[in-house]
């Protein structure tokens, strides 16, 4: 089966390739506009109606209105199709339970970040050349894990318009997405899991992600770090620690 080498997903869009809004079966190359837009977008930017709010970061995205908006814009989007953006290794990803009522992503590796399986949105760099040997995604040659095919929901796409005929095959009709419930509200804002996992839940990561920096520093030293009684718990814990004078054992 022959590829086409070289050409990215953004530039196959800017060309036109299977630019549809919403889907049929009827078109083997049809891709819905929300999936167009979403993988084209960058989340995490600061919202610009909320510019000096906290919390402003663009990290929700609407099907229905084809944006993304930060957790201050979510009250007139409550009754559309909603998906929550993550950061896993400072990339986006989505919840596969999210995405799977949309498209198929069983092809796709996932990754285990707060007791939630992911996958990234979009193709990453590579993070070391691969030799040859094991297991490669089919559009990026990234190396996966058995039996993964691709790296990310883009590259999957990707080789499905260029060498599937298109991806109403794996597209699912979904007329309600709510945001999970496992998403934390806090006076009406959507704050987004932790972007780390700290280094003893990498076993339990699938794929062997790369992780970031975890802070796994004990809560009450952050707490004697800081504070108006730092200078007296830290004379305190020198106290404890200094030897009294050595005594030697009487000569017989």
């Amino acid at each position: 089966m022959s590829r086409i080498e070289g050409q990215s997903l953004a530039e196959m869009l800017k060309r036109g390739a299977a630019m549809q809004v919403g889907f049929s079966s009827s078109s083997n190359s049809s891709m819905p506009r929300w999936l167009e837009v979403m993988l084209a977008e960058k989340f995490f930017n600061s919202c610009m109606i909320h510019e000096t709010s906290k919390k402003n970061e663009k990290n929700i995205f609407c099907l229905d209105c084809c944006s993304s908006f930060c957790p201050q814009c979510l009250p007139p989007h409550r009754p559309h199709r909603l998906l929550q953006v993550r950061r896993y290794v400072y990339h986006d990803v989505v919840r596969v339970d999210d995405l799977e009522k949309l498209i198929d992503c069983s092809s796709v590796q996932s990754y285990t970040t707060n007791s939630a399986k992911v996958v990234f949105l979009n193709e990453r760099p590579p993070s070391r050349p691969f030799r040859g040997s094991g297991n490669a995604c089919l559009s990026c040659y990234r190396p996966l894990q058995d039996p993964y095919l691709f790296c990310s929901l883009a590259c999957k796409v990707k080789e499905l318009l260029q060498n599937e005929g298109g991806l109403w095959k794996e597209l699912r009709e979904c007329e309600y997405l709510p945001l999970p419930s496992s998403c934390d509200l806090d006076e009406g804002q959507l704050t987004p899991d932790s972007i780390l996992e700290s280094a003893t839940s990498s076993a339990s990561s699938g794929g062997g992600a790369e992780l970031g920096v975890a802070d796994t520093e004990p809560v009450s030293w952050r707490k004697m770090r800081s504070g108006p009684r730092r200078a007296a718990a830290a004379a305190e814990v020198a106290s404890r620690r200094k030897k009294g004078v050595p005594v030697r054992a009487p000569l017989f």
